[in-house]
């Protein structure tokens, strides 16, 4: 559950979302359904998986038990790479992830069940690089990005880059070293990172690894030379989230609702929940229904209010089929 990062949310959410979206507030297409709560269903329901979403998971979770008493909802988040196994051993019928799972992942599922896993996408989130609210630099491109948390340098900066001078920074900035935060490898935010700016590179040894995002936001923020990538979700006044460059010399792109729709900012991507259903049946009333509220519009407002971004209702009604 959420702890000092629910002050931060509280106090500052509506002004981080108004300027993500451009001084518009970010709002649920009103063109997804409202949630229309179908035959009361009841049992257990677990959620094994990521950190990144493990607040979500708990604010559908209390939600849908509102809607349906007799559900005892159970969500564990310790990281996307957790989820898989936890299908597969039949011990969570819901496997949060902020990454696509992997084939290998895949894999190991078929050859147990014989099908393939289901992954559902219920919300939109960018990844992003924060630095300290006290820090005056401007933007960063993704090779440079990679040269700070990267000893292998896949995306060809020329340097190293171990201090702020390096980044642009004058004066009493030039010469501090940069302080950098990340995840641990279970999680599929480092996964994500590590593929999309790090071109699967390697991350430094110095990296300061946290058992989960907020970590990483609170380390920053508490570290006037700290650097580090969490979900968007995760922001607090704290911090800044940098417009990020794809290339050297290309515009620098901010985190928003609307550049992460069109997929401008290098860092977007889904948020999903895998399942395990067979094609030959029907999908299991009480998963099913668990959906209907996420995929609603109660259910997506509930995204905004966890700082990510909800899904477009073209999207919804495709997740929605996949549960027919």
């Amino acid at each position: 559950m959420k702890t000092s990062r629910n002050i931060a949310l509280t106090v500052g959410l509506t002004c981080l979302l108004a300027a993500m979206a451009g001084a518009q507030p970010v709002q649920v297409d009103p063109a997804t359904p409202a949630y229309s709560k179908g035959a009361m269903v009841s049992g257990n329901l677990n959620a094994v998986g990521s950190d990144t979403i493990n607040n979500l998971m708990t604010y559908w979770g209390e939600a849908f038990a509102k809607a349906h008493p007799t559900v005892r909802i159970q969500v564990e988040g310790k990281g996307s790479s957790t989820a898989p196994p936890a299908l597969q051993a039949g011990t969570a019928q819901l496997g949060p992830m902020s990454r696509e799972m992997k084939p290998e992942e895949m894999d190991a599922i078929e050859k147990k069940y014989g099908y393939r896993p289901t992954a559902i996408r219920v919300a939109i989130d960018v990844l992003a690089v924060y630095v300290n609210k006290d820090n005056p630099i401007a933007s960063l491109s993704l090779p440079e990005a990679d040269a700070v948390f990267s000893k292998t340098r896949k995306l060809g900066f020329p340097n190293d880059v171990t201090t702020w001078g390096q980044l642009g920074l004058k004066g009493d900035w030039a010469n501090k070293p940069i302080s950098v935060y990340g995840r641990n490898s279970a999680s599929g935010t480092y996964g994500f990172f590590k593929e999309h700016t790090l071109g699967k590179g390697d991350f430094k040894d110095t990296v300061k690894e946290q058992p989960g995002s907020a970590s990483v936001v609170q380390g920053v923020s508490e570290d006037l030379y700290g650097i580090g990538y969490s979900g968007i979700g995760y922001q607090t006044s704290g911090v800044r989230a940098l417009p990020l460059a794809p290339k050297a010399g290309a515009g620098a792109l901010a985190p928003s609702y609307a550049n992460a729709l069109s997929k401008a900012y290098p860092l977007s991507r889904y948020l999903y929940i895998y399942i395990l259903r067979d094609p030959r049946k029907s999908a299991d009333p009480l998963v099913k229904e668990f959906f209907n509220l996420v995929l609603s519009r109660e259910g997506q407002e509930i995204v905004v209010k966890d700082g990510f971004l909800p899904l477009p209702a073209t999207v919804v009604a495709e997740e929605l089929a996949k549960l027919k």
